[in-house]
């Protein structure tokens, strides 16, 4: 059996997210060597500045992707939410895990729900589409910007910088964190990023060694909804850091997907569904994000893409 390196990011949740696959491959491979190259990518050194104006596309894998295509790791473990649709020539995501929960939290110290926040409370949180759907439900808060891993954004609202934050769900989970209030924010009143929640194992297309070794940790009712989601997103040509939501689910042999874009400040949403054959997720995907262009969203992406 082969040495395997796995790159990775090197905060607290990616290694985890490395390490849990690590753990997997050793439970299934007995004597399998496994080691982690740790890499520090653009969305880890530019840590001042909002996610949405940092721009572009793969902040947080660029540089894992060089080292699969260089030849010094075999595989990469991503939060999928982070991966562009549009992969580097040579490299796939083939392989995806069962998800987590694809919900975000509301933590807070003093604070039991969203409804509880008095007017003018801050909340803090990176991603416009998490402001966009706090803002449609109360624009009387304010949104600050909250960078950092996620231990450090738990640790920054213990410490009193905010009245609440908003996190994925997943995350918590995976690092066992908490806060003193937790309210759980989801579907269908509020909706979640594309593929929030699952990991996909990305590696060099060529490796076929590799992706038999990788075969057991593969679920595919998470693939085809994480398929309906990347379509969707793929279909609004989704760049920077936009207010985008996506959630699939899976009922027999359909799909049902319902797609969301409004305006940073929560005005003018479009929310809307298309269902149809999980085999045919993708496609799903891209003409719901044509529907939803159609019906006005191309007018706030473009505004979108104008502050990016």
């Amino acid at each position: 059996m082969r040495k395997i390196t796995i790159a990775t990011r090197g905060s607290k949740l990616a290694l985890w997210q490395a390490n849990h696959i690590s753990d997997l491959l050793r439970e299934e491979y007995p004597g399998i060597e496994v080691q982690l190259l740790k890499i520090k990518t653009k969305g880890d050194k530019i840590l001042d500045v909002p996610l949405a104006k940092v721009g572009g596309k793969g902040l947080f894998v660029k540089e894992i992707e060089e080292a699969l295509l260089d030849g010094r790791a075999d595989l990469a473990v991503h939060s999928m939410k982070d991966v562009p649709t549009e992969l580097p020539e040579g490299l796939e995501v083939g392989i995806i895990p069962p998800r987590e929960a694809e919900t975000d939290t509301l933590l807070s110290v003093k604070y039991d729900s969203l409804k509880d926040l008095p007017a003018g409370a801050v909340v803090g949180t990176s991603s416009l589409r998490r402001q966009s759907q706090v803002l449609s439900l109360r624009d009387d808060l304010k949104i600050e910007s909250l960078r950092g891993n996620l231990d450090t954004r738990v640790g920054k609202l213990l410490n009193g910088e905010f009245d609440a934050i908003v996190v994925a769900t997943a995350g918590l989970n995976r690092l066992k964190l908490s806060a003193p209030k937790s309210e759980i924010l989801g579907p269908p009143t509020f909706l979640p990023a594309v593929a929030q929640g699952a990991l996909g194992i990305e590696y060099r297309v060529e490796d076929t060694e590799i992706q038999d070794i990788l075969a057991f940790l593969h679920d595919e009712m998470t693939a085809r909804q994480v398929k309906a989601e990347r379509g969707f997103l793929t279909g609004l040509d989704g760049g920077c850091q936009v207010p985008i939501a996506a959630w699939s689910q899976l009922e027999g042999d359909q799909v049902k997907l319902t797609g969301f874009v409004a305006d940073i400040d929560g005005s003018s949403p479009i929310r809307m569904e298309k269902a149809g054959p999980a085999d045919d997720a993708w496609n799903i995907g891209i003409t719901l994000a044509e529907e939803v262009l159609a019906a006005g969203a191309k007018e706030i992406l473009d505004r979108v893409y104008d502050k990016c």
